[in-house]
């Protein structure tokens, strides 16, 4: 019997398992870092057109995720951004 893992990620990258986390839903990413980089290129692109049917605006933040994973810099502006968000909602229990 296997041991239920308990994760409290509901955003992010699982660097264990490669996988894109965004609540329930699960989607693993690209073995090659070249093709990650066009998919969040590419989802970043297609999500600047989210005025068309079916293409969004939710592709943006999904695109700029992927290429966190690879980018430095973008990395670093992810966890800014989610350390912000987290002392926010610290806050805002008290």
């Amino acid at each position: 019997m296997k041991p239920k893992e308990t994760t409290k990620t509901r955003f992010g990258i699982d660097h264990r398992t490669h996988e894109i986390v965004i609540g329930p839903f699960r989607q693993r990413l690209p073995q090659s870092r070249i093709l990650r980089m066009v998919v969040g290129i590419l989802l970043i692109f297609f999500g600047m057109l989210g005025f068309l049917p079916v293409l969004g605006f939710w592709m943006i933040p999904l695109g700029l995720l992927v290429l966190s994973h690879d980018s430095p810099l973008i990395r670093r502006q992810r966890r800014k951004l989610a350390v912000w968000w987290a002392t926010r909602k610290m806050r805002r229990r008290q």
